[in-house]
């Protein structure tokens, strides 16, 4: 006997399986239209988190320029200066080598001498002139050569050789000067001649605007009358250019090249 079919079903068919219900609080059950929406809309930041975002990412963008600026000025300007300034010496030394002449005058931004600081173990070029660009920011020491602030040249029988550096950045042949002391030796070397000056004072902290300080008898020094100086200009205090340190200098020997190194240079 045949068994007759539910409604609806063929005979034969299996029966639909009844659908699955879940509870509420069940993690696995489906969302809803209703639910995906609303849970899209939470998920989704608002303006406020945009805007944090956004300043958070200009915050680390500007933390890595500085620290790229920061890199530039304190190791690869002194890498390039180094490099620059060697250079300079390297050619300046071979050219005397060469037996080639010095002129009596110099251009700006051309080297014509060696800068000897013991003590600090400072071995620079002189070029001519304090710029900048052209000097100052090669490495090189610069000679008060130009007017107004035209100062001597050592073979002078009198007057002051003024001088200026970078104290930080750039080099930094004047970062330390301000550890000499009375007697420490400063050396010119030029073509044919060294001259020997040995520290007499200093200035600590002084006006950018205080040019008396190149004078041939420079204020505030100590000296009293005509002489062969030297004066040592930076900036201070270190990283900044606000205030200038002076170191002066007299001049206690000359020696031609031809009798070799002075005993400042003999270690």
């Amino acid at each position: 006997m045949v068994s007759a079919a539910a409604p609806g079903v063929s005979a034969g068919a299996p029966a639909a399986k009844p659908s699955p219900t879940w509870a509420e609080d069940d993690p696995d059950r489906p969302l809803t239209r209703v639910e995906a929406r609303r849970r899209a809309r939470l998920a989704k930041p608002g303006p406020g988190v945009i805007a944090s975002r956004a300043i958070g990412e200009v915050f680390i963008t500007t933390g890595v320029l500085m620290l790229l600026f920061v890199t530039y000025q304190l190791w690869w300007t002194n890498v390039r200066a180094h490099a620059q300034a060697g250079s300079e010496a390297h050619q300046l030394q071979d050219a005397w080598a060469n037996g080639k002449r010095n002129p009596g005058v110099f251009a700006p931004g051309q080297g014509f001498a060696i800068l000897h600081i013991p003590k600090l173990d400072v071995v620079a070029p002189i070029a001519e002139g304090v710029s900048t660009t052209r000097v100052l920011d090669k490495g090189m020491v610069g000679h008060y050569g130009e007017a107004p602030l035209k100062t001597a040249m050592p073979e002078a029988k009198t007057g002051n050789f003024g001088l200026a550096a970078h104290r930080n950045t750039h080099g930094e042949p004047f970062r330390y000067i301000n550890k000499l002391t009375p007697g420490d030796p400063v050396v010119v070397e030029t073509q044919d001649t060294y001259y020997v000056y040995k520290v007499t004072s200093t200035l600590p902290v002084t006006s950018p605007s205080n040019t008396s300080v190149l004078d041939p008898v420079p204020r505030g020094s100590g000296f009293t009358g005509p002489g062969r100086y030297i004066t040592l200009t930076t900036c201070t205090p270190e990283f900044t250019s606000k205030y200038r340190l002076i170191v002066w200098g007299k001049m206690v020997e000359v020696r031609p090249r031809s009798k070799g190194k002075p005993d400042a240079l003999i270690e």
